[in-house]
């Protein structure tokens, strides 16, 4: 296939399946594997600490990000991590059946973290340099549905199939890791013919060329105009997200004499994978079009409301719940289900600013990894402490602390600069 026919395919082709294996990785280390080692006896220090640390692998890109510029096509290194995440994942399933798992699976899940990175880099910019302004927009929602796809089928699917085999035994999460594997194998299989290149930028000739370029890049990037109030944005908008990501979801799974909600694997795969997903997915969507109708700037601060202020959900939640209390699923349902749609909505605002403000420029792929590894960079350490804070002040203040700590996302939104016009955002 030439570079100009995959250039110019429809992007339905492939903006759903490249995003739908940008979600499967992320998920399965951040939020499956965190899900796996709670059901299996570890407390929520020690998993949010290391998972914590492991989500600083896409906070590094920048580190990387310039040099994949300068090699081969974008497509290539998609196809390459890919292909190596499905050895991964594969490889996780297998050293659960050792003595030391939890050692050997957090070091697998380093390796994957910085494949699954460093294919977000080239999938995003494929996105940006192929879809011109419009179709970015246009596809921003898709982009945001079809990662979700993928979340769904991490936090859903291959809960399902260890729920099936025994939450608690190793060998029924041997078997869903491999069903991973499995699916990535198959996308990488189909974007290997149908995947666009990207644009291909100007390959250095010698070692003093590469140096330069990557240095180059960096300065470029802050030279934009009003790089550090925008970068601020990107920083704080979602300053609340890390703790709430972090232990929210251990929340539920937690056994009701801990205060948590009890839920079963089976449960939990219901109503904060499957159903909470659905409407996640909805947001997204409609969140783009939102954007789209009413344009950017008139609608972040509300797109930050939406954002965090559901995230009060948890405190009820956490308010209602108590030893002797078993919540009924159809509150814990009602409360999740809030809380993702609103986030989803809101969370489409970020990408576009970043997109279309920010990224644009002579290392348009690059200067978006920079963005996104920032936006990362927060809940690093958020997520890190997470578990500690709620494991020594229980779930209930926890979640409170969650509420102050979403504060300085509203200032971000309000003060937020806007330096190219929507006729230079492309």
């Amino acid at each position: 296939m030439s570079q100009n026919t995959a250039s110019t395919r429809n992007p339905w082709s492939w903006v759903p399946t490249g995003y739908f294996a940008e979600g499967l990785p992320y998920v399965m280390i951040t939020w499956v594997a965190a899900t796996m080692f709670k059901y299996l006896g570890h407390d929520n220090t020690d998993i949010t600490l290391w998972v914590g640390n492991i989500t600083l692998m896409w906070s590094l890109k920048p580190l990387w990000a310039a040099f994949l510029e300068m090699f081969k096509t974008k497509k290539w290194i998609v196809l390459v991590t890919e292909f190596s995440m499905v050895g991964l994942l594969a490889a996780l399933a297998l050293c659960l059946q050792l003595p030391g798992y939890f050692t050997i699976s957090i070091g697998i899940l380093w390796l994957m973290a910085f494949a699954s990175a460093t294919h977000d880099i080239c999938m995003d910019g494929i996105y940006i340099t192929t879809l011109d302004r419009r179709s970015q927009a246009k596809f921003v929602g898709i982009q945001g549905m079809f990662w979700n796809v993928g979340r769904f089928f991490s936090s859903t699917v291959i809960l399902f199939v260890a729920a099936y085999w025994g939450q608690a035994e190793s060998s029924s999460w041997t078997i869903a890791w491999m069903v991973a594997a499995a699916v990535m194998a198959a996308l990488a299989g189909y974007h290997l013919f149908f995947l666009p290149q990207g644009e291909v930028t100007q390959r250095p000739e010698n070692f003093k060329q590469v140096y330069s370029t990557f240095f180059d890049a960096w300065a470029d990037f802050f030279r934009k105009p009003q790089i550090w109030g925008m970068l601020a944005f990107v920083f704080l908008f979602r300053s609340g997200e890390g703790l709430l990501l972090g232990v929210g979801h251990l929340f539920l799974q937690a056994p009701v004499a801990e205060g948590g909600v009890g839920l079963t694997l089976g449960e939990k795969a219901t109503i904060d994978g499957g159903l909470s997903i659905l409407m996640a997915l909805a947001g997204g969507f409609l969140g783009g079009l939102f954007i789209s109708r009413y344009g950017l700037k008139k609608t972040l601060f509300t797109m930050a409301i939406c954002l965090n202020v559901p995230n009060l959900t948890y405190v009820y939640l956490a308010y209602v719940a108590a030893p002797d209390v078993q919540i009924s699923l159809v509150t814990v349902t009602s409360m999740v289900v809030i809380e993702k749609f609103f986030y989803s909505f809101g969370f489409v605002a970020n990408m576009l600013y970043m997109m279309q403000q920010i990224s644009p420029g002579k290392y348009h792929m690059t200067h978006y990894a920079f963005c996104t590894a920032l936006m990362n960079l927060v809940l690093w350490p958020t997520i890190a402490v997470s578990g500690y804070l709620s494991d020594r002040y229980g779930y209930l203040t926890f979640f409170v602390i969650v509420m102050f700590a979403t504060v300085p996302s509203f200032f971000a939104a309000w003060f937020a600069p806007f330096p190219r016009s929507a006729d230079e955002a492309s």
